[in-house]
């Protein structure tokens, strides 16, 4: 997978998430504050890896070593859409996609 098929499908899934927390709060609520939520799509399994390994790479580099990470997985996610209709995507889309979201492990980062 190229770093543009990562960057794209990535963008899709922050976006589907970002409406997920939306309309489900009490899911939110069991994520600590500044967190590292870490994405890991169910109907991506190269995805999910590539994602874990940017996290082990991102926790070297961060200014608190002790940040929580929250590994995410959701049973559904959307496929990237063609870049001509995302702005479509956003004004159409009025829920979430992902399916099924729960946090897998939670852990305090370790270098």
């Amino acid at each position: 997978m190229t770093d543009e098929e990562v960057m794209q499908k990535n963008l899709t899934l922050s976006f589907e998430f970002s409406l997920y927390v939306t309309e489900h709060p009490e899911f939110a609520r069991k994520i600590p504050k500044d967190s590292r939520v870490v994405l890991l799509p169910g109907d991506d399994p190269e995805l999910a890896r590539i994602n874990q390994e940017i996290a082990k790479k991102a926790k070297r580099f961060d200014d608190e070593p002790n940040r929580s990470v929250i590994l995410s997985r959701s049973s559904a996610c959307c496929r990237p859409v063609p870049e001509s209709s995302v702005p479509a995507l956003r004004l159409s889309l009025k829920s979430s996609r992902l399916r099924n979201l729960r946090c897998v492990e939670g852990h305090r980062a370790q270098g």
